[in-house]
């Protein structure tokens, strides 16, 4: 595997945002700069991660040029394909930034949410997740019927198996204190879309607090998900993670309690 990170010297950002993409050449010409704009605007000091995931289209060579006019950015490129789960791994351990956010390229969830995530951290918590599942989310555009219905029925398998009291799993847009980011994402393996379960499984075990926080959304076309495909997959992944973290809390001191 070839892997190369564009060189990167600045004052330590307060905030790491990591952005997996593949593929994404169409995506990032209209959202890197809405999310740069954002992050210039509202933090003195941050560092936006672009992780390319072995893509095969133009997208290492938009966020370069990119990079090229915006210090702040940096591009995280390797080969082959490995999957969304090790591009978000591989750019949250080199990220630098107090705070660490990932977010999905497509901005699903725009970086306008942020704040309300930020605010759950400033309460005491270790981790907010954004959620369409919880009271006061409003889902702008929504997916079609099959994907919503799938979507509710899978969490509830996955709510029995690995994240008790966690609604939304899959929401690609989720921020953590360093130090949880850290111990969790090296203690992780799933490189597919199973890898959000596996994080905050682990972060459960490890007794890391967990905000929930209703943000608008909105469906964007395009997704790399296939729903009976994955489904299989996901099913598989979940009881890798059960078995793989059975006897993680055993390492935990003793529990965190949400404030």
């Amino acid at each position: 595997m070839s892997k190369s990170a564009e060189p990167f010297d600045m004052e330590q950002p307060s905030l790491s945002v990591v952005v997996p993409a593949y593929n994404e050449e169409h995506r990032l010409n209209d959202t890197l700069p809405v999310m740069y704009a954002y992050l210039r605007e509202h933090y003195p000091h941050f560092e936006l991660l672009v992780v390319d995931d072995g893509s095969t289209d133009r997208t290492p060579d938009i966020v370069r040029e990119f990079a090229h006019q915006h210090p702040e950015v940096r591009l995280i490129s390797y080969q082959p394909n490995r999957g969304k789960g090790h591009a978000v791994r591989t750019g949250i351990l080199q990220s630098q930034g107090e705070w660490v956010l990932f977010s999905d390229a497509d901005l699903a969830t725009p970086i306008e949410e942020l704040p309300n995530l930020s605010a759950k951290l400033r309460e005491g918590y270790d981790i907010a997740i954004a959620s369409r599942a919880v009271r006061g989310a409003k889902l702008v555009v929504r997916q079609p019927w099959y994907r919503e219905f799938a979507g509710r029925s899978f969490n509830l398998m996955v709510q029995l198996l690995a994240v008790p009291g966690i609604h939304d799993t899959q929401c690609g847009f989720k921020l953590f204190r360093r130090e949880a980011a850290c111990e969790i994402f090296s203690r992780c393996e799933e490189n597919g879309f199973s890898f959000d379960i596996e994080v905050l499984h682990v972060a459960l075990r490890l007794g890391y607090r967990i905000a929930e926080v209703p943000v608008h959304w909105m469906h964007r076309e395009g997704s790399k998900v296939r729903l009976l495909r994955d489904a299989v997959r996901m099913f598989l992944a979940l009881l890798r993670i059960s078995r793989r973290h059975h006897s993680l809390r055993a390492i935990a001191q003793e529990p965190r309690q949400a404030p």
